[in-house]
């Protein structure tokens, strides 16, 4: 039977702000059997239907590679393919034999023991804004809905359910944006990043400064220059003058959400190891140049100091650089192989693979989940368009949703391994489908929640997290 888990309620205006904060604390303080016995599964490493590799995972680092990669110019070569299906690049060997991946990820080659390849990912929705949905709460989109009407995603889930510690939020969104670009915000635009109907209170905290900027200081605790410090124990003082520097908090939020905002606005303004978190100047200039100095690799750095702090989830976007005129983000409708051999592999491959050895060194990865994925995948042939995509131009390949890659590492992830087959143009699954709900699935299992659980809308109606099912082939 599917568990049911207590939800908070939303009809009530008159409940105050610590209340509010409280809410999301007791979602798994309930004293049932089913939730002891799930307690004692989840530290035995074997969930309750006896699927290994069961709350492994303290924490996750999403790697959301928004634009959808090329799965057969990436991951997923088909080098016996003709020249307008296989491409331009040629396949490497890795420190796995039989698994070969793109010359171009010449450091996650050397990783992909710790790699678990699933090249057979497949829905049907062929648009960037709404097919983000899937692969962030595991439930299709619903046409027309809004921001506050989608499914919540995974880390406003961990939130609900009173996952977290400290001051820091229980879910964090990175996707640096660059004001002066004239490529469209689609990145900030997408579906499923939100709490959705869960409501405000539990949707993530949003980084969108490049972390890689010589200044950089995450905009949430820019002050008035006036501010005294000293100050700050004055609740009074703080909350007038976040009420000037936080206008963009008042026109997102409900009413009943602003206190618990302006609670974790205090909190982290008065907290020193919070506010360490940010501060990637204390990192070494090796490790950081390791990650990359450009804001994806800074991004990716500043998600390891995060989860390293407490924070259960943190989902780093692939960033919106503004270039004008050719392919944006990794949405390569044109310059396909420039654009992955220049712009976008190699920056990827030196984040992906400098999180998976920073977070060895640090006796993190056997708690930390990795996943890397993008929305959809790109067409079997190059140059060629699509119903419902934008087109692609004769070095370039459009959108598409009937076979993509997906890799995942870390706590109860089976390294070295490859599920799941395309066919030989990379067009369809050949061998275990999967979807993306099924990922999501393996998402939850690995951090310790069954993906039947029932969670409540506001209406009190129960919801399952998602009707996927842990890839088990994959699992430690």
């Amino acid at each position: 039977m599917p568990q049911s888990l207590p939800s908070a309620s939303f009809g009530s205006a008159s409940i105050g702000r610590r209340e509010i904060l409280r809410i999301g604390g007791l979602s798994l303080l309930g004293t049932t059997l089913p939730h002891l016995l799930e307690g004692r599964a989840r530290a035995a490493g074997v969930s309750p239907d006896g699927v290994p590799g069961f709350g492994k995972a303290k924490r996750c680092i999403f790697l959301f590679m928004w634009g959808g990669p090329a799965q057969q110019d990436t991951w997923d070569m088909k080098p016996q393919a003709p020249a307008e299906y296989r491409g331009e690049f040629r396949p490497i060997d890795t420190v796995v034999p039989g698994i070969q991946i793109c010359e171009h990820f010449r450091h996650m080659a050397l990783r992909t023991n710790r790699l678990a390849i699933v090249r057979s990912v497949t829905h049907g929705d062929v648009n960037h804004t709404t097919s983000t949905h899937d692969l962030l709460t595991g439930h299709p989109y619903q046409a027309g809905n809004d921001h506050r009407h989608t499914s919540p995603n995974i880390g406003t889930v961990l939130a609900h359910l009173g996952r977290g510690e400290g001051p820091l939020p229980a879910s964090v969104n990175m996707m640096p944006v660059f004001p002066d670009g004239d490529a469209p915000r689609f990145v900030e635009e997408s579906m499923g990043q939100s709490a959705g109907w869960l409501g405000p209170i539990y949707d993530p905290m949003r980084m969108t400064e490049d972390a890689s900027a010589a200044q950089f200081r995450f905009g949430y605790f820019k002050l008035h220059d006036s501010l005294d410090p000293h100050r700050l124990d004055d609740r009074r003082n703080l909350l007038r003058a976040m009420d000037r520097q936080a206008g963009w908090i008042e026109s997102e939020l409900s009413a009943r959400a602003m206190g618990a905002h302006y609670e974790r606005a205090y909190n982290l303004l008065t907290s020193r190891d919070a506010l360490r978190s940010f501060r990637l100047e204390d990192e070494p200039a090796a490790i950081r140049d390791r990650y990359g100095m450009n804001p994806h690799g800074q991004a990716v750095l500043l998600a390891r100091r995060l989860i390293e702090s407490g924070v259960p989830m943190t989902t780093v976007f692939w960033p919106n650089d503004g270039i004008k005129n050719v392919s944006v983000y990794w949405d390569t409708h044109n310059r396909n192989f420039i654009d992955l051999k220049e712009r976008l592999i190699p920056v990827s491959d030196l984040a992906f693979s400098a999180l998976l050895d920073d977070l060895e060194t640090r006796g993190l990865l056997d708690e930390t989940l990795v996943v890397w994925t993008g929305e959809f995948g790109r067409t079997p042939r190059v140059g060629q368009s699509v119903v419902g995509g934008a087109g692609a131009g004769r070095d370039g390949r459009d959108h598409w949703p009937g076979v993509f890659t997906t890799v995942l590492a870390g706590a109860g992830i089976k390294g070295g391994t490859v599920y799941g087959e395309s066919d030989k143009y990379a067009a369809r699954p050949a061998k275990n489908a999967v979807r993306p709900a099924d990922i999501v699935a393996t998402i939850y299992h690995a951090l310790g929640i069954p993906a039947d659980t029932m969670i409540h809308d506001r209406l009190n109606r129960p919801v399952p997290l998602c009707d996927g099912k842990p890839i088990v082939e994959i699992l430690a």
